[in-house]
């Protein structure tokens, strides 16, 4: 990210536009991913049998890759988006990456998926909000955590990264719910949807510290936040 791009997100979350975000706990840390896709994980205790779940892949896995080719983890990687869907079948993935085509949601079923009004973007949403079309739309399969873990057999997560375009305020609960044990959950936060898009950020990081995560990560452009138990 640029440095007049860093500038501009300071300067909106001093004056209040944005949330202003500080980590509240310092460790290691290094960034995965290219900058569009990437992440700051912890890389402590990751290794070749380390579990990732990555929810929301779009065209761009460029984050598994950077974790498979560092470590030899296992990718488990998520995305209802028929776009998505085909880039995936088409890209020659890692042996240790495996895509399912369904998302996450709060609970299991089929949902109205709502896809981007540019035709040559690839992020849908189950959220209404200002990037899709509501008069294009897909019926897409979700499941929440909570049976994705039973179905997957995981009783353990070393990182479950997701970027759901606005759903992850609504889902936070149950994946914090769901029988697994989680050590760094990272989020990419999309307040600017929303009219009350600070509040929700505020809750779901008072949540988060509720339930023992740490805010270890934050991207230049204050909206990739990576979390660790503690």
């Amino acid at each position: 990210m640029s440095l007049i791009t860093r500038v501009k997100t300071t300067v909106k979350a001093i004056t209040g536009k944005i949330t202003y975000l500080k980590r509240n706990i310092k460790i290691p840390h290094v960034w995965y991913g290219n900058d569009y896709g990437g992440f700051y994980v912890c890389p402590e205790k990751i290794n070749k049998q380390s579990v990732i779940y990555s929810f929301g892949v779009g065209e761009d896995i460029s984050f598994d890759e950077s974790l498979i080719k560092e470590f030899g983890c296992h990718v488990f990687a998520f995305d209802p988006t028929p776009k998505s869907i085909k880039w995936v079948k088409e890209y020659n993935t890692p042996q240790e990456f495996t895509f399912y085509p369904y998302g996450i949601d709060d609970k299991t079923g089929i949902v109205e998926f709502l896809l981007p009004k540019n035709d040559s973007h690839v992020s849908g949403s189950v959220i209404h909000q200002e990037n899709v079309d509501d008069n294009k739309k897909v019926k897409a399969p979700m499941k929440c955590l909570t049976d994705i873990v039973r179905e997957l057999g995981h009783s353990h997560i070393d990182i479950l990264k997701i970027d759901i375009e606005g759903s992850e305020y609504k889902i936070l609960d149950s994946i914090l719910s769901a029988p697994v044990q989680i050590d760094q959950i990272l989020i990419e936060i999309h307040e600017r949807f929303f009219s009350d898009g600070k509040e929700k950020t505020k809750i779901l990081l008072d949540t988060l510290d509720k339930k023992g995560y740490k805010l270890f990560g934050i991207s230049d452009g204050m909206e990739e936040l990576s979390f660790i138990k503690i």
